[in-house]
This record gives structure tokens, C-alpha cells and sequence, in this order.
């Protein structure tokens, strides 16, 4: 699927995620900086109820937030982080954990790994455009 929104459309983008993936889910976000990855998960966190600021994890790797119905969303930062630094980590684990897990710079390894093992994963590819961004979704 492939949406073109502007940043006041970004809306319909999280609305057709929310209809199109399960309620445990690994998202790949994929686009050069700046693309918009952190912008459509604070739009993600927004919809699911999560108050405060939602930032790019990019020093702690790993964000974590909760909506007021209980549902998580979990952010990663990967950017520069091999495969076997991740696994060397234990970050592997928090996947195990309910809700939705937000991977700006995952490996390709990565993401073979995750799906080789049975976890649900998505991507989605961002890129700008004149009226907005591009989200590419493959689920």
C-alpha cells in the first residue's frame, strides 16, 4: 500500500495502520533523516492515547511508552548498531513484549531474523515528496 499525506494528513496514514496490523507488530521504518520516522510515531503514540513528549531514542536506543488503555509503543533507535550488538544487548527480548515496536534503523539481517523466527514485522518506507511524505507499507 503507498499513501501520500501531508503532515496534516498524517492522520489517515496511522488510521490505515491501525485497521491493517496486529496488536503485536515489529515496524521497520525505513527513509533518510529526517524523513518523518519519529514524526509518524508520535502521531502512532497520539492516536494510542500516549501524553508527553515522545522523542527519537537515539542516545537510549530504546523508548518506552503506555496509553491510557494499557497498550505499549515502543521506540528503537538502531542507527549504527549491528545485528550482534543488538542480540549482544538483550533487546532481542523486548519483543517478546506486547504492542507496537518501532524500529527506525534496523538491518536488513534484522528484519530477516525477526521473520524467521515468526514474528510479525511491517515496513514502511518514507519519502518526501512536494505535497508531503510517501509512506510505503508493506505488511
Amino acid at each position: 500500500m503507498e499513501i501520500i499525506a501531508s503532515l496534516d494528513e498524517l492522520p489517515k496514514v496511522v488510521a490505515y495502520l491501525e485497521n491493517t496490523l496486529p496488536a503485536n507488530v515489529i515496524v521497520f521504518l525505513r527513509g533518510d533523516l529526517a524523513a518523518g520516522k519519529t514524526t509518524l510515531t508520535q502521531a502512532i503514540a497520539k492516536e494510542k492515547g500516549i501524553e508527553g513528549e515522545v522523542t527519537s531514542p537515539t542516545f537510549s536506543l530504546q523508548q518506552c511508552y503506555e496509553g491510557h488503555d494499557g497498550t505499549h509503543l515502543y521506540h528503537y533507535d538502531l542507527y549504527r548498531l549491528e545485528h550482534e550488538e543488538f542480540m549482544q544487548m538483550g533487546l532481542f527480548e523486548e519483543f517478546e513484549k506486547s504492542g507496537w515496536h518501532m524500529v527506525e534503523w534496523g538491518s536488513d539481517v534484522l528484519k530477516a531474523f525477526l521473520e524467521g523466527v515468526g514474528y510479525n514485522v511491517a515496513m514502511i518506507e518514507i519519502e518526501p515528496c512536494e505535497n508531503g511524505r510517501i509512506y510505503k507499507i508493506e505488511s
